[in-house]
């Protein structure tokens, strides 16, 4: 039987007890859990970083693999405007990986749990079994909530506009060329460009300011593509959306790679996972004072929240076509 990951979450959540009171304020369908505790309240994540999935041990860097794997999992605590602050790992390693591998993978980690704020508290360890056994990560990321903020994915409402965080693409442009093999000695031009993929930025200080000020009126972040995740906002909003494609920030695709179909920088943007950048709405009535910029992370307005369902992609000609999610999904085949 075919499933694709939303069902699986929604099977899920159907047979086991998962319904949000007393202690739990949110569960699942939002990218964290909101835990309620008389000092204050949590944000609560867990997330895997599997070989093969969600990385290519033999092509990726070790550090950059560490980096990533904690990286990816604290997105859903900045998405929810938590602070970081501790985290726990799971590691399970075949035997060839245990020494030069871990050593730079940990590096890796250290290195972003040292710009995330986070202190490791614990976890686990196994070895992979058989000859060839995979490398899998799993981390819980706990942070620290706003006092009386709750932000999650539910909250949009027609009239508010829709914005996002930093460009659009950069991430899956990376692992386009390292797939192609884009990335040897006559290729070192374009090594910069892996650097979105290998080490994906945070707007960490970006989510905790809209907390403070309230602004949000749903917020999640960008891992599986903005097609798929701006669906995923809209349904547990219970409204649409409409964007403009000319108003969204798309990566620069250097010349010489642009006419690669598969390049394309709007396909890119709107289908291309791992940017972990925030999509969020505002009210239309305080949208004057979301900055263009803060500090260093880019904002833009792509559109706005409307009635009904499902999400409208407006052409620079004016011509509004249906948008389908065609981002990452791990149970659709690719």
């Amino acid at each position: 039987m075919r499933i694709v990951e939303d069902e699986l979450i929604e099977s899920i959540r159907r047979r086991i007890p998962s319904s949000e009171g007393g202690a739990l304020r949110l569960g699942i369908g939002h990218d964290a859990a909101l835990i309620h505790q008389p000092g204050g309240d949590w944000v609560v994540t867990c997330d895997q970083f599997l070989e093969g999935a969600h990385f290519l041990a033999d092509k990726q860097p070790p550090a950059s693999v560490g980096y990533k794997a904690l990286a990816r999992a604290t997105s859903d605590v900045v998405a929810m405007a938590g602070r970081p602050r501790f985290f726990l790992l799971s590691l399970a390693l075949p035997a060839r990986r245990t020494g030069t591998w871990l050593n730079q993978m940990l590096s890796g980690m250290a290195r972003a749990s040292r710009l995330f704020g986070l202190r490791l508290a614990g976890g686990d360890t196994a070895r992979s079994p058989g000859q060839g056994g995979r490398i899998a990560l799993n981390l819980m990321v706990l942070g620290e909530a706003l006092h009386g903020t709750r932000i999650d994915r539910s909250g949009a409402r027609p009239g508010n506009g829709i914005y996002v965080t930093g460009v659009l693409g950069k991430a899956q442009l990376g692992l386009e060329l390292l797939t192609r093999g884009m990335t040897g000695p006559r290729t070192r031009k374009y090594r910069r460009l892996l650097s979105p993929h290998y080490y994906p930025a945070l707007p960490l200080d970006f989510a905790l300011w809209l907390g403070r000020n309230h602004f949000p009126s749903a917020m999640m972040d960008i891992s599986d593509g903005l097609s798929t995740d701006l669906v995923r906002l809209c349904r547990a909003s219970g409204v649409g959306a409409l964007i403009h494609a000319d108003q969204i920030p798309v990566v620069a695709v250097p010349g010489t790679l642009s006419q690669v179909p598969e390049l394309d920088p709007l396909n890119l943007a709107l289908h291309g996972g791992e940017d972990y950048g925030l999509l969020f709405t505002v009210p239309r009535q305080i949208g004057s004072q979301i900055p263009g910029i803060f500090r260093r992370t880019r904002i833009t307005r792509i559109g706005e929240i409307v009635r009904g369902s499902g999400v409208g992609i407006v052409a620079p000609d004016g011509e509004v076509s249906s948008l389908k999610p065609g981002g990452w999904d791990h149970f659709v085949r690719r």
